[in-house]
């Protein structure tokens, strides 16, 4: 069937389903059901738009599957429903090269956002999509029980396709798709064979009967009246033709009843209607996009936080950026402020250890791919620049087969950095240099920030080589640096905010003291096993 695609993720309208081999699920599905898994796998293999990231080089450390599971779970229709987490995963983490497909998915959100008639449709029509993978992972009993099931099939897909049809009247996003797609399916000819095969299911005949009352009221008895046949359907047949052809059917040797007919005419239909269910199977993968992103903005708002669609400019200006991994585990969030009018600058971050600097990196890695991708990024307001790659790497836990120790695993990184990064990409690098002594780590993270800067990146290095960098911002070997450090409240307790210059001091001792680890706290650790070796 020659039909546009109601693509919601790409300028181009494009396939992104393995035809045959959705094709191939769906008609294992229509007549034995299969797993709900099926079309999470297919999602999950589903072609992507072009991009220039390299997921391996950032996902693991900015925790992208973890923010999709913490938005992953919506409420449809009064139903609780799972989004696919694979799927949603490989999508935020491959930005688009092409910035007219980020472009359409801000538009869709944006419209989305404006009208809650237009999102209550796109829910509505999620939920029937999903409903229809319900039936088909029912597995189906026997005889009229399998034909019943079939049919109910193709009913729940006359249903989407015509709630398809009347959706998003008025829209001006890639929207107005979703409407012309199904308009396209209406006209076609295997539509009109499932409306004439669904009526003859429904309307095979009609029935006048005479009802005797007696005097008491109750019913004395029935009379048929009339019975006419629905004889505009293409599948009727006059009893004489029925009989007719099950005689000639009996002389060539043939053996079928009325329910291998039925079945046979419903398969014909299906068939007729498969790449309109290929299709409705990657519009629900699309919906499940902008479910997830209002999600993620639910979730935000019940923490007193806001989200933001970014705007796409030449500066960095991110207003009560917060780290959205924090959500499900802290009872307060706090937001901060990052505004640059050259992003193209390396930022070195220094202050205590637990003032937020890991969390910091996080939350900018995660407001760029977010932004990048055509989603919601967790600041109240943010301009963003865009960039063709990144690079993040917040340290790595000792592998068994490990064949480097710390300082052979820290070099490798910087390795790992300098091959991935492009010019004018991100990076985000926790501790850099920390895995030697400090003069040698010192030198070689100089060489590091001298370098990248030849690149134009938007980096941010945070670092506990706090003599260092308050000896490059007095000298910076170049005038792309710039430097943060966390904030203290007058009691010198990290508030989480940022401000510009180097932290004087990493408050070690304030760590150790919440943590337990002050030279008492040990002395009195010592003291209690020297006690209980005396008492065995």
């Amino acid at each position: 069937m020659a039909t546009p695609i109601p693509d919601l993720l790409s300028s181009a309208p494009t396939r992104r389903l393995d035809a045959r081999k959705t094709g191939e699920a769906l008609t294992f599905a229509f007549a034995q059901g299969v797993a709900d898994d099926t079309w999470d796998d297919l999602l999950a293999a589903a072609r992507l738009p072009e991009t220039r990231f390299r997921p391996e080089g950032y996902a693991r450390d900015l925790f992208v599957a973890e923010l999709v599971a913490s938005c992953a779970v919506v409420e449809v229709d009064g139903t609780t429903r799972l989004l696919g987490k694979r799927w949603l995963e490989r999508l935020l983490s491959h930005p688009p090269e092409d910035a007219e497909t980020v472009t359409l998915r801000r538009d869709v959100l944006r419209e989305l956002d404006g009208s809650p008639s237009m999102r209550t449709e796109l829910e509505g029509l999620y939920g029937r999509l999903r409903f229809l993978r319900d039936q088909l992972g029912i597995t189906p009993g026997r005889g009229s029980d399998v034909l019943r099931r079939r049919l109910e099939i193709l009913a729940t897909v006359r249903g989407a396709i015509d709630a398809m049809a009347e959706a998003f009247a008025g829209a001006r996003s890639a929207l107005t798709r979703v409407s012309e797609w199904a308009a396209a399916v209406r006209a076609s000819e295997a539509w009109r064979a499932l409306l004439e095969l669904l009526d003859y299911d429904e309307h095979l005949a009609t029935v006048d009967v005479r009802v005797r009352v007696g005097a008491d009221g109750r019913v004395r008895g029935l009379v048929l009246a009339d019975v006419r046949e629905n004889a505009a359907s293409r599948f009727a047949r006059t009893p004489i033709g029925r009989w007719l052809a099950r005689i000639a059917l009996v002389f060539r040797g043939y053996r079928f009843d009325a329910e291998e007919l039925m079945a046979r005419a419903i398969e014909q239909v299906f068939d007729g209607m498969q790449d309109v269910l290929v299709a409705s199977m990657q519009l629900a993968g699309d919906l499940e996009l902008y479910l997830a992103a209002f999600a993620f903005r639910a979730r935000a708002e019940r923490a007193g936080l806001a989200v933001c669609l970014p705007e796409l400019g030449a500066t960095r200006a991110l207003t009560r950026l917060f780290n959205p991994l924090l959500l499900p585990h802290e009872k307060r969030v706090v937001p901060c402020e990052l505004h640059a009018d050259r992003p193209d600058r390396v930022v070195l971050v220094t202050g205590p250890n637990s003032g937020g600097k890991t969390r910091l990196l996080q939350a900018i890695g995660l407001t760029q791919l977010l932004g990048q991708c055509g989603f919601f990024v967790p600041a109240a307001s943010a301009t963003i620049r865009s960039v063709d790659g990144m690079f993040v790497s917040f340290g790595q836990a000792p592998a068994a087969d490990a064949t480097e120790g710390r300082l052979g695993t820290e070099l490798l990184r910087v390795r790992a950095l300098f091959e991935t990064i492009c010019v004018g990409g991100m990076v985000l690098v926790d501790e850099l240099c920390s895995g030697t002594n400090p003069s040698e780590g010192e030198e070689l993270f100089r060489h590091v920030v001298d370098l990248l800067a030849q690149l134009s990146p938007q980096a941010f290095l945070s670092t506990h080589f706090l003599t260092l960098a308050a000896d490059l911002e007095r000298a910076p070997p170049n005038d792309r640096m710039d430097f943060l450090q966390v904030e203290l409240d007058a009691h010198g307790v990290p508030t989480y905010g940022f401000v510009p210059g180097v932290a004087k001091t990493s408050l070690a001792h304030q760590t150790a003291a919440r943590l337990g680890v002050t030279r008492d706290d040990l002395a009195a650790l010592v003291q209690r096993a020297v006690n209980a070796a005396k008492r065995s």
